[in-house]
């Protein structure tokens, strides 16, 4: 709600001839159309209703469930309008009406500065995601480039956490790598998205992911609450009878994830959302049931 002050309405509804429900010259049908179209709001939807429901009460009712930028944008539109038709009707206007006007526009300004504040906000915290964005993928490129026998070993390990910081950079709750079952079980990472709990299993070798590493997953799975899904992500791909062998499987719970989709949640210019891409995974393993759909198909798809 805004925080108009009793005085600030008094002045408003003084200049805005707002005694006896009237706003103005407005009409019930002019009424709406202004306020429609200056804000997108419906001024006669039930929201709005406030005693007698005239125009008055309706703009009073607004005042109070709208927040300071919305109501101020109105007020600068109502304004506007109060100039504009002085100055088409030859009106002259009087030294205390020029000066009320001008509280008004003071009273405007200061509802609309939250506006400009959210933006400068906005417009940080964008420049900031696409800072982090841009690190993680020259650290992703830089691992990619590990190469030695003691390097394969520390790349799992570095996966791992490049996984965990992307997944927060989008907002998507992760918990780190755990074992369970009295140490008997080392999950490599997990997170929460659309109400549904996900196990990561993450491979990064130089050999393709074979379907026994897969059946590891489902083992974890199977061990966990009902609803538990699976995200099995490998750098390089897996061997080509994996897709068929888990369209077999009856009980269908894992997506699959490449180097390829993770790179592309990682490009700027993409502008692929990790939550779009992992959502639409799911979708195609429900409706078609395919374990894998690529970023690059849905890159394609949003074209």
């Amino acid at each position: 709600m805004s925080d108009l002050t009793s005085i600030e309405k008094l002045k408003l509804e003084k200049l805005l001839e707002m005694g006896g429900g009237y706003v103005l010259d407005f009409s019930n049908r002019t009424f709406q159309e202004f306020i429609l179209e200056s804000l997108n709001i419906d001024i006669y939807d039930e929201k709005y209703n406030y005693q007698s429901g005239s125009k008055a009460n309706r703009l009073r009712k607004l005042w109070k469930e709208e927040p300071n930028p919305i109501v101020g944008q109105l007020l600068e539109k109502l304004l506007e309008y109060w100039s504009t038709k002085n100055l088409i009707d030859h009106q002259i206007v009087s030294y205390e009406n020029k000066n009320l006007f001008d509280e008004c526009q003071k009273v405007a300004e200061r509802l609309k500065e939250g506006i400009a504040r959210q933006c400068d906000e906005d417009y940080l915290k964008k420049e900031e995601f696409y800072l982090l964005l841009s690190k993680l993928l020259s650290e992703f490129d830089k691992f990619a480039g590990l190469t030695n026998t003691e390097d394969k070993k520390k790349r799992g390990f570095l996966l791992e956490d490049l996984l965990e910081r992307i997944f927060s950079l989008y907002e998507i709750p992760t918990q780190k790598s755990f074992k369970r079952n009295e140490g008997g079980e080392q999950i490599d990472g997990a997170f929460k998205l659309e109400s549904w709990y996900y196990l990561v299993e993450c491979k990064w070798t130089q050999s393709l992911t074979d379907i026994r590493q897969l059946d590891s997953l489902y083992g974890k799975i199977s061990r966990s609450g009902k609803q538990t899904l699976g995200l099995f992500l490998s750098i390089n791909g897996w061997s080509k009878n994996v897709c068929p062998l888990l369209k077999q499987n009856y009980d269908k719970s894992i997506i699959l994830m490449d180097g390829y989709d993770l790179r592309c949640v990682l490009v700027e210019h993409n502008n692929l959302d990790l939550k779009d891409l992992l959502l639409k995974k799911l979708e195609c393993l429900n409706f078609e049931g395919e374990p894998f759909y690529s970023a690059a198909q849905l890159l394609e798809n949003n074209q």
